[in-house]
């Protein structure tokens, strides 16, 4: 917990992960870290990402990318993977979470960061939100979220990391702060004292980060009577702050990374819940970050060693454009929930991907045809180009700007009436409406969406120069913050589609390129 060791200024900007990536945790393993973020009903589960210096990342895959490690197949949007840890230990990772409305806590392990991990292990006790910690004297706990809402608390317990069996009962550990919804328990040893971590308040304008400390891992823990991170009393352009894990660098810095959101004027943010980064200063041995001081910014300076020796900045994986080219989608892309077989192939027809549309369509809790990647840009605009010649009644396919079932635009082709239409489809809070249609008898389309700040704008053009704007949906009903009967905790994907609507599609849906242009804000 040396402050002292300054050299130099680092500057970067934050979110260090922009786009959908919230509840990160993270670990240091030699000179590089690994940080994972929660997927919800997008397969595969849990983005891996490394780095050198903090600052850049590069994702290097998935942990849970078997159908055997992660059966998503009824889930509903939301549901699924929440908020996972991640810890090393003597040369193995591991990574806890629970998997909602399926199997539970449980974990896995693994040589390596990239893989392969193994099968679920399953752990007994405990809600949501389940943390590992690696005692000094071989003894490893399970903390755990349990209860709801103002009854929200901590239980821990002892268990057999080979077997995942517990050596002990739960214990009731940690009341947080008296808020709703104390959660995303962490517990760290750092200089012989046993810290306490979780959030707090909610993952809104109340969400807070809270510490105890105690001599004893079961406590009692003694708690630090204000939040060490929370924008709650400012108007700041990022809030929501929460949710935090801690890292060391190889220097004995000691740094944070944390979820939060960058509303827009008008209070809402479609990208969702993000993964920021901001150095730990400890005081009196308590952690501090930022209790609405502001510290935490967009534009980030530090006075510190790095943590490593800097990376060179790149391309947000996101970006660009994807030719369809390998053998294999790259890890930015996902599936909504695990994709039917025979549902997408980049063999079929070479240079594109071929999409085979399911019974099952946007707006169905299903197995669907749908390839994404996670809008990470508030500014932007995507464009794919489609062959599609549907022959029966109400087989569909095109681009996608997906929240959840409830809210999601599309623009593409669909049989209606013996003739091929290119059409606008919005829905909002559960109604669809199409908005556009005409006919047409081109096989071949450009399909655009564009994103702004208010608006999501959808275009399509014939000959790759003129281009038709058809419709246009308000970007709010996209965002999270628009919910009507069950809480979103996901932001925008950006995805390729085809559907039946009812029926299997007989004719495939091929795309040549999906591109990716983020915009200056």
């Amino acid at each position: 917990m040396n402050d002292q060791l300054v050299s130099q200024t680092i500057r970067y900007s934050n979110p260090i992960l922009p786009g959908f990536y919230p509840d990160p945790s993270i670990v240091r393993a030699g000179e590089y870290f690994y940080l994972i973020c929660s997927s919800f009903e997008y397969f595969p589960g849990v983005p891996i990402f490394q780095s050198r210096d903090l600052i850049h990342w590069e994702q290097i895959g998935h942990v849970l990318n078997q159908p055997n490690q992660l059966d998503l197949t009824d889930r509903k949007s939301s549901d699924g993977i929440y908020a996972p840890s991640l810890r090393y230990f003597e040369g193995i990772f591991y990574m806890i979470t629970t998997d909602v409305g399926g199997i539970g806590n449980f974990y896995v392990t693994a040589a390596a960061p990239a893989g392969p991990w193994s099968e679920p292990i399953h752990v007994p006790y405990g809600g949501i939100d389940p943390s590992l910690f690696f005692d000094d004297d071989g003894k490893v706990y399970v903390s755990a979220q349990q209860g709801a809402d103002y009854d929200s608390h901590v239980i821990q317990y002892e268990i057999n990391i080979a077997t995942g069996e517990a050596l002990s009962e739960p214990q009731v550990v940690w009341r947080g702060d008296g808020g709703p919804w104390t959660e995303g328990p962490h517990l760290y040893k750092i200089n012989g004292m046993y810290y306490m971590m979780s959030a707090s308040g909610g993952t809104a304008k109340e969400h807070r980060e809270i510490v105890g400390r105690s001599d004893n891992p079961y406590g009692p823990f003694e708690r630090y009577p204000e939040p060490i991170l929370t924008h709650r009393g400012l108007d700041h352009p990022i809030q929501y702050l929460g949710h935090a894990d801690l890292v060391e660098d190889v220097n004995g810095n000691w740094w944070s990374v944390f979820l939060g959101v960058r509303l827009t004027e008008n209070g809402y943010s479609v990208l969702g819940r993000e993964t920021f980064l901001a150095p730990v200063i400890w005081k009196d041995e308590w952690p501090h970050i930022d209790n609405n001081e502001g510290c935490v910014k967009l534009e980030m300076s530090v006075a510190r060693l790095p943590a490593a020796a800097p990376q060179a900045p790149g391309t947000a994986a996101g970006e660009g454009r994807d030719d369809f080219a390998a053998d294999h989608l790259g890890p930015e892309w996902i599936f909504v929930r695990n994709p039917p077989d025979g549902s997408y192939s980049l063999d079929e027809a070479p240079g594109s991907l071929t999409l085979r549309g399911q019974a099952a369509g946007l707006g169905d809790v299903g197995q669907i045809a749908f390839a994404g990647k996670r809008q990470q840009h508030t500014l932007a605009s995507f464009i794919t180009c489609m062959s599609f010649a549907p022959t029966a009644e109400g087989e569909e396919a095109g681009l996608c700007a997906r929240r959840d079932e409830d809210a999601h635009y599309e623009i593409g082709v669909l049989r209606s009436g013996d003739r091929n239409r290119v059409m606008a489809r919005l829905t909002i809070r559960g109604e669809s409406r199409i908005v556009y249609e005409a006919e047409t008898e081109a096989e071949r389309l450009l399909l655009k969406i564009e994103a702004t700040e208010n608006e999501y704008t959808l275009s399509y053009s014939e000959d790759d120069e003129n281009w038709s704007s058809i419709a246009a949906g308000p970007a709010r009903a996209l965002s999270p913050e628009d919910f009507v009967n069950k809480m979103c905790f996901t932001g925008v994907v950006i995805g390729l589609y085809a559907t039946g609507n009812g029926h299997p599609s007989g004719v495939p849906a091929r795309f040549d390129w999906f591109e990716y242009q983020a915009k200056q804000q």
